[in-house]
């Protein structure tokens, strides 16, 4: 398909620099293709969900992976602001730097302060390669969990290129953009669905019968990157790592096999059930790279209903969903949101997607 089939236009003014606040105040657009939308509110998932349904959360954890460094070359000094990409090795990363056409390969970044006085929150790298992409190979001094630990000390939030072109990070972001339940560490953006969950609506959703499982996709630098390509199939999707337990695989087949449904919470957990997922629509243990691209005419196997944020023009976020329930509906579905005043992106409202094909589900 064309990638200009899924353009449109939004005004910059419906882009969310903050969430909602509490999160779950957030707006959820309710899509049924073929039917009126329905206006509501994340909290009212209590509502909109069946008890035996089980919503499945992304529980990766975002690496605070934007720093701020100063590169020396020598009596030359340049301030350079870098986002931690992708691990490469125990002390290597490849990262975005601005400004990266003033950097060259050999050039020192220092991050924090004097290292004899302050190791766990200064770091050290040498510009190894440049890419044609834009990024750069970074070589740290430090190495394991001691690079783990200093980025921890002086990173921030790698708050999304839409957000950070606005205002900078700041201490609350922080919080904002880590979900309630994140547990495993290594994603350099978050699983936006789950941010707009908070510990009260999940109890709420447990008392109400509806049940709860996690896997973890780990979000990689891809949702970043622009679709260049024409026609989607020749774009290239970027692999994430992800984890599916055994135990958590059984217990989402009894569920679908009792007459529940499986309701993804955000496009990553989506593509990791359907990478784990057989053509029956069985879901098996996963632990590997996937890079899975879902685009109108992919006959779904695993998920159900998806509850996802509003997505960028021409991404494969929006190519996903439209595949989901179709992309007329979709189109409609964020006219509609636009007009109705619907916040979006990362910090933004929700929508919860039912399938263009009824077959899909159980």
């Amino acid at each position: 398909m064309r990638v200009d089939d899924f353009d449109f236009e939004l005004p910059e003014e419906r882009i969310a620099l903050r969430p909602a606040v509490p999160r779950d105040a957030a707006r959820l657009l309710v899509v049924r293709p073929g039917e009126a939308f329905a206006d509501r509110h994340v909290g009212d998932l209590t509502d909109l969900l069946r008890p035996g349904d089980v919503l499945v959360f992304n529980d990766t954890k975002v690496i605070p992976v934007h720093l701020q460094g100063r590169r020396t070359r020598g009596d030359s000094a340049l301030d350079v602001s870098v986002t931690l990409l992708e691990r490469i090795d125990e002390s290597a990363w490849w990262a975005l730097a601005k400004p990266g056409r003033r950097l060259k390969v050999g050039d020192t970044i220092g991050f924090g302060q004097d290292m004899r006085e302050r190791p766990a929150e200064t770091l050290e790298a040498i510009v190894e390669d440049k890419l044609a992409d834009g990024r750069v190979r970074l070589a740290f001094v430090q190495k394991g969990t001691a690079l783990d630990a200093a980025i921890a000390a002086l990173g921030a939030a790698p708050l999304p290129p839409y957000i950070a072109a606005r205002r900078a990070p700041d201490a609350r972001d922080q919080s904002d953009y880590q979900t309630v339940y994140a547990t495993h560490a290594g994603a350099v953006a978050a699983p936006t669905a789950g941010l707009h969950f908070t510990k009260e609506l999940m109890q709420a959703l447990e008392h109400a019968g509806i049940q709860e499982e996690f896997v973890t996709l780990h979000v990689g630098p891809g949702t970043f990157f622009p679709v260049k390509a024409d026609d989607t199939a020749d774009h290239v999707m970027h692999a994430e790592r992800g984890v599916v337990s055994a135990a958590t695989a059984e217990r989402l087949n009894q569920a679908r096999a009792s007459g529940g449904r499986i309701v993804a919470v955000g496009t990553t957990a989506l593509r990791l059930l359907e990478a784990a997922a057989d053509a029956g629509g069985q879901i098996n243990a996963f632990d590997g790279a996937t890079d899975i691209f879902i685009t109108p005419g992919y006959r779904f196997r695993a998920v159900d209903v998806l509850m996802t944020n509003f997505h960028l023009p021409r991404s494969t976020l929006f190519m996903l969903v439209s595949a989901f329930s179709g992309l007329a509906t979709m189109k409609a579905a964020y006219a509609h949101a636009i007009a109705a005043g619907y916040r979006f992106y990362s910090y933004g409202d929700a929508c919860l997607l039912h399938p263009e094909r009824p077959e899909q589900a159980p």
